[in-house]
């Protein structure tokens, strides 16, 4: 019998408190494999064989229905011709619905099937002639009662330049000459949550930086010497403030260059990033990377067990989502990435966005948190029908940290309240209640009721006191006119990668220029899609000239437009010059990561 440490080897403990909760069968059971064939990149075809075990009957097999976002995208369709054996002998298979099969058969049952996919970003998988990047869960079948067990990924083909590389090791082996690739993990879910990368890459690890932190980068239009110090001094400030690392080794997936995608998605022990280039690392690393702790480990419970098959609600993602962007920014500031007007500008810009946005005025943090499910739809992207969580949680994070730094007179603040949530529940193996134990663990650090706050703030849309509380940390709000960009026309990224336009402002540039409900956007200036075209557009002046590749009925064509404008009012945060000294303190806090009270009798505290 096989023996399992769940600690061991760096999964979170969320996975054990899965099994507990639906009480599957621990490791008596034997090895769920799959061999994953990429013979043929140019084709973009998985080829995929999954060996069931000690079946008894019957074994259903599903794919799940999301993964990476809180998006429903049915990775059903892109399968094709599933088909099962038991020895050589075809065994019958019933598809039950959109992304369930269920197989006949008893003893070790063998499933086969192909599913194409060629979709960029850090968000899907892609097979071509120059590299592939796999998020399993978006290819390979799981039994849904056994998603506990071992598995073993074996690539028996990889073309001959190519390496494989994972938060999860992958093992090289020649069998009969040929380079096989193997990875194993200690469940399905394990496994789901640790992308593969394969091709041409080069790899380093950051230097003097403890535990493991290795990088693998595809792309071009990057700097060692830029990547490794920025992310060397993100992962340091992080780990030490969140009182060390949960993982023995962690790794960076980098996609660098033009086609990379953008953004990045957390995982226990890896994320995955795609930039334009290495100067728009910093921000993404330093969110993705406290990922570790908030989301991957301090976990809500209404995350907890995953459910792939259908949406999951929580009301947590303003903390999880927003308050992480909060020490993102705390991070490039404390580390001295940012300077501290850097930082107070990009408090500014997200006050401003929330502004900006009649929706702030009544969907509150945690009605957000529960509709991510419908921002696949570009109506609920409109600035009338809803705000971001990361943005409003964002700004929360900020006034809540403040407000703990001002009752505790700058004893204590928010990193406190996360280190607690760590200690509380991470490192128990616990999920927390949503918003609850974060107040409560808030209201533990700071002595006294945050229940008003909460309630206003973030169960319900009650306007921010921005003023009110900024003052306490020497800070003053501004306000000026500003005329900004506007693109004309909505848009939205399909399942299968292809940007739709789904509504033209009458009488836009756009329109005039002859764009129409419907279009597919091929071509963005020459280059691959904006994957947010709203924040493209906010860092750009009106006015600029966009060309566009567009397909209409099979044909293409090549649209230019000017992007229009728009009064907007901005929001700046600047230092109080009449500040008192409790007030500077906290101020000092906020961009430095101390606690430091007022002093007594020439003693004071810090952290």
């Amino acid at each position: 019998m096989k023996t399992r440490s769940w600690r061991g080897r760096g999964v979170f403990p969320a996975i054990a408190l899965l099994v507990c909760m639906l009480g599957w069968p621990g490791p008596g059971w034997g090895t769920i494999r799959y061999e994953v064939s990429i013979s043929h990149p140019e084709l973009h075809l998985f080829h995929v064989t999954m060996t069931i075990p000690e079946v008894s009957g019957e074994v259903t097999v599903e794919i799940p229905a999301w993964n990476a976002l809180y998006q429903i995208r049915d990775f059903s369709s892109h399968i094709r011709q599933v088909e099962a054996f038991q020895g050589s002998a075809k065994a019958p298979v019933e598809k039950v619905d959109k992304q369930t099969w269920r197989v006949t058969g008893v003893g070790t049952i063998t499933v086969r099937y192909a599913t194409y996919w060629d979709e960029l970003g850090p968000f899907a998988t892609q097979l071509n002639g120059e590299h592939t990047f796999i998020n399993p869960a978006m290819i390979l079948l799981y039994v849904p009662t056994r998603r506990a067990e071992d598995v073993h990924v074996a690539m028996p083909d990889v073309p001959g330049p190519w390496g494989v590389a994972s938060a999860v090791q992958a093992v090289e082996e020649s069998i009969g000459g040929a380079r096989n690739f193997t990875l194993d993990a200690q469940s399905y879910d394990a496994l789901a949550d640790a992308p593969i990368e394969v091709g041409r890459f080069q790899e380093f690890e950051l230097e003097g930086v403890s535990p493991r932190i290795g990088v693998v980068i595809h792309g071009e239009g990057w700097k060692k010497k830029h990547v490794g110090e920025m992310l060397k001094r993100i992962c340091e400030y992080e780990i030490k403030l969140m009182d060390g690392a949960p993982f023995e080794h962690y790794t960076f997936i980098l996609h660098i260059g033009k086609g990379a995608g953008s953004g990045g998605m957390e995982h226990a022990n890896s994320t995955a990033i795609g930039i334009p280039s290495d100067e728009y690392l910093s921000g993404v690393a330093a969110h993705e990377f406290f990922h570790l702790w908030n989301v991957k480990r301090i976990r809500p419970a209404t995350l907890e067990p995953v459910n792939f098959t259908k949406e999951q609600y929580t009301r947590a993602l303003w903390f999880a989502e927003g308050v992480t962007s909060t020490y993102g920014a705390y991070t490039l500031v404390r580390s001295g990435i940012w300077n501290k007007e850097r930082f107070y500008e990009d408090l500014g810009e997200q006050i401003s966005e929330l502004e900006a946005r009649p929706a702030n005025h009544w969907q509150s943090a945690e009605q957000a948190s529960l509709d991510a499910w419908l921002e696949k739809y570009p109506l609920y992207n409109g600035p009338e029908d809803s705000v971001s969580y990361y943005t409003k949680g964002q700004v929360l994070g900020d006034l809540l940290d403040i407000l703990i730094r001002d009752r505790t007179d700058n004893g204590k603040s928010l990193d406190d309240v996360l280190r607690g949530l760590n200690t509380d529940f991470a490192r128990q193996g616990k999920a927390y209640r949503d918003s609850l134990d974060v107040r409560l663990e808030a209201e533990k650090v700071a002595g006294g009721s945050f229940e008003e706050f909460f309630q206003a703030y973030v169960a319900a849309a009650e306007p921010l006191p921005y003023q009110q509380i900024l003052r306490l940390a020497g800070l003053e709000m501004r306000t000026t006119e500003h005329k900004r960009a506007v693109l004309g026309f909505s848009a939205e990224r399909e399942s299968g990668g292809t940007v739709t336009v789904r509504g033209v402002d009458d009488g836009s540039p756009a329109a005039r220029a002859g764009l129409r409900l419907g279009d597919d956007i091929v071509n963005w200036n020459d280059e691959d899609v904006p994957r947010s075209l709203d924040r493209w557009v906010r860092e750009r002046p009106p006015g600029e000239i966009v060309k566009v590749r567009i397909r209409r009925e099979e044909r293409e064509r090549t649209l230019e437009f000017r992007l229009g404008e728009e009064k907007e009012l901005l929001y700046q945060i600047a230092e109080d010059p009449h500040a008192g000294e409790k007030a500077r303190r906290i101020r000092e806090g906020l961009l430095h990561g101390v606690t430091q009270a007022a002093t007594v009798d020439g003693v004071a505290t810090e952290q």
